[in-house]
C-alpha cells in the first residue's frame, strides 16, 4: 500500500472493512449475535413505550400492540448494524491512532443505536396511528437521518482527529 495515495489506501481500507465486516455480520456464528441484538433493540424500545403509557407487547426482535392490531420486528437493515459498519469502514481507513480509532468506534456505535432507538419507538408510533405515513418514515425519512448521523459522526471524529 505504499505506493497508493492518501485518498486510494482510504478506498482500498474502507472497501476491505466493510466487505470484511458485513460478510461477518452474514455468517452463521454472528446469526445468534445479530438477532439477540435486534431483540434487545426491540426490548428496550418496547420498555420506553410501556414508560410513556404506550402499549407495547415484544418476543425477541417483535413489538406489538395487539389491542391496534399491529406489529413489527426489528430486523437486519432495522437494527443500524449496516450503518454502524460503514461508519466504523470509514474510520478504520482513516488516519488516525489506534486509540482514536477505538473511541470513533464506540462514539459512532452509541450515536448510531441511540437514534436508531428513537427510530424504532417513533415508526412503532407511527405504524399504528399513521399508517399510510409509516412506509414514508421507514423506507425514506429515517433512513436519510440514520445515514446522516452516521455521516456526521464521522465528520465530527474527522475533524478531532485532526487537531490532534
Amino acid at each position: 500500500m505504499g505506493m497508493l495515495s492518501r485518498s486510494q489506501r482510504f478506498f482500498v481500507l474502507f472497501a476491505v472493512s466493510a466487505l470484511g465486516m458485513f460478510l461477518l455480520l452474514l455468517s452463521a456464528p454472528a446469526r445468534p449475535l445479530v438477532e439477540g441484538f435486534s431483540g434487545a433493540l426491540a426490548a428496550m424500545a418496547s420498555w420506553v413505550v410501556r414508560l410513556s403509557g404506550g402499549i407495547c407487547e415484544q418476543r425477541e426482535a417483535v413489538m406489538s400492540n395487539p389491542l391496534r392490531g399491529f406489529a413489527m420486528e426489528v430486523r437486519d437493515g432495522c437494527n443500524g448494524v449496516n450503518v454502524v459498519i460503514l461508519l466504523w469502514a470509514a474510520m478504520l481507513g482513516y488516519p488516525a491512532s489506534g486509540r482514536m480509532k477505538m473511541w470513533g468506534l464506540g462514539l459512532g456505535f452509541g450515536a448510531i443505536q441511540a437514534l436508531n432507538l428513537v427510530r424504532i419507538i417513533s415508526l412503532f408510533f407511527l405504524g399504528q396511528y399513521y399508517r399510510a405515513l409509516f412506509d414514508f418514515a421507514h423506507l425514506y425519512v429515517w433512513e436519510l437521518l440514520i445515514i446522516l448521523d452516521a455521516m456526521v459522526v464521522f465528520a465530527m471524529w474527522a475533524r478531532r482527529v485532526r487537531a490532534r
